[in-house]
């Protein structure tokens, strides 16, 4: 039988993609300042030039809310950074922020026909460029990428409880359409997982701040300090004369471990460690007055991007050795590759299959050392990802003052239980219809995490553009919809 001759490689896979300048990172572990510093127009347009313009892309069945990336890698590439914002904005209300901190290689950039060959198109990266570097005249033009945006709609108003990505997406959807939208958030500072969650040098505050002013510019007001299902619930809302509520809170409850000791001084869940970090500023202290426990031996539990998030900021913060304790290999940890071999560049260690098994403390109650069990792999569970198995007898003891939980959150139960006929999941989570975001309730709508449990930033920001899309049907017709 004859050899088969390999298919020639289209044209942009001949081409090597365009590195992102970075922080060395002897440097930036000593500083909270981004890593990755962004794209000179010249290695966005010698990025741009790699697309080969798909007349079926599956880059945009890839992207969760579905922006048309060769349109504005065109633009990219033809030097029309306004064109290209447009394009952009056309479908993503958080281009700056989805450009640093979407999965792109499991969904735009995993479906892009180079990838079969060699290398995908850089898209995030572009797609951050363009949001970075184009300059909006108002905000309007912020908002949407277009000088003229509708006039407020007299009698039209609808509620977000929570300020992250999803309700973002609705209350910038929305505005820009004349929709006069009420943001109502837990924290004093808007942003939702955003602002507590993401560390500053994954994606700096002022960003998010920026999307969230032109928003306010454009009419969406936010109300801070108001928790959803306590000072304010969706039936008063409703009662308030709302023509939809949208509940986009998230899933900030944290999971923990459940073995002996959890309850020791210096163990910390992910949530709290990153919200006094991030949200207290506690990385600037004593510039700020929010300080945080700082451990030498920091052991972090998980191996998605919060337990990532913990362990490189936990090395900014002055610890000697951090490690990433994980049941099963590096290969099966969900955490994003960029981020993964950015942490192994800033020195974090792996201590793959191994599991914890106890805490131990010291005469005070403060955390001194760690039992590990030994694991190994077993067969696929249901996640399709092999089975963590014991192995008996092969344990071991690390010492460590602080340690990190990142195994996951679970939904706070606050809204479901103020708000009678709101229908549930086993498991605390708001159910709702996967193609119009609306619950058991009509008129109120969810999305995010506290419908799917933790996700992307992205897919939020898609179940938000879903919800908001229904919602201007119903209120402004068919015609209205973009």
């Amino acid at each position: 039988m004859c050899a088969t001759v390999p298919a020639e490689p289209k044209k942009g896979a001949k081409t090597p993609r365009t590195p992102m300048p970075e922080q060395d990172p002897s440097v930036r572990v000593t500083n909270f300042s981004e890593v990755a510093l962004g794209y000179t127009p010249e290695m966005a347009a010698a990025e741009a030039a790699r697309c080969i313009q798909c007349k079926k892309p599956g880059c945009v069945k890839g992207c969760p809310v579905e922006i048309n990336i060769p349109g504005f890698i065109a633009k990219v590439k033809a030097g029309d950074l306004d064109g290209a914002y447009k394009v952009i904005k056309g479908t993503n209300a958080l281009p700056a922020v989805c450009g640093r901190v979407c999965p792109q290689e499991n969904q735009c950039e995993g479906s892009c026909i180079l990838g079969k060959k060699g290398e995908p198109v850089a898209i995030g990266r572009l797609e951050r460029f363009v949001a970075d570097t184009f300059m909006a005249k108002d905000a309007c033009e912020q908002l949407t990428g277009d000088e003229a945006c509708h006039l407020q709609r007299e009698g039209l108003k609808v509620a977000c409880i929570g300020s992250g990505p999803s309700s973002l997406t609705v209350a910038g959807y929305l505005s820009s359409l004349g929709v006069k939208v009420h943001v109502y958030e837990a924290l004093h500072e808007l942003g939702g997982v955003l602002v507590y969650g993401i560390p500053e040098f994954r994606l700096p505050k002022a960003i998010v701040r920026k999307e969230i002013q032109a928003m306010s510019a454009q009419g969406v007001e936010f109300f801070p300090n108001w928790v959803g299902g306590k000072t304010i619930t969706v039936p008063e809302l409703l009662e308030k004369g709302y023509n939809a509520v949208f509940i986009g809170v998230g899933a900030g409850l944290p999971t923990f471990l459940n073995v002996p000791g959890e309850n020791l001084i210096g163990v910390f869940s992910a949530n709290e460690f990153l919200t006094r970090v991030n949200l207290g500023r506690a990385y600037n202290f004593p510039k700020t007055d929010t300080p945080a426990f700082i451990g030498k031996h920091v052991a972090v539990f998980g191996a998605g991007n919060v337990a990532l998030d913990s362990a490189r900021t936990a090395k900014r913060m002055g610890a000697e050795k951090v490690s990433i304790v994980y049941r099963r290999t590096e290969k099966e940890m969900p955490a994003r590759l960029e981020e993964l071999h950015h942490a192994k560049e800033e020195g974090i260690e792996l201590l793959c299959l191994n599991a914890p098994i106890a805490f131990h403390g010291d005469e005070n109650g403060r955390l001194k050392s760690m039992s590990l069990q030994r694991m190994e792999l077993g067969e696929p569970d249901e996640s399709g990802r092999c089975r963590p198995i014991a192995c008996e007898g092969d344990t071991c003891t690390l010492d460590v003052d602080m340690a990190i939980v990142a195994v996951g959150t679970s939904a706070n139960p606050l809204i479901t239980q103020t708000t009678p006929g709101l229908e549930k999941t086993k498991r605390g989570y708001v159910v709702a219809n996967e193609e119009t975001g609306e619950t058991s309730l009509p008129g109120v709508f969810a999305g995010g995490d506290i419908v799917t449990g933790a996700a992307t930033v992205i897919s939020a920001m898609g179940a938000g553009r879903k919800a908001a899309k229904e919602i201007a049907k119903r209120l402004l017709g068919e015609a209205a919809v973009q």
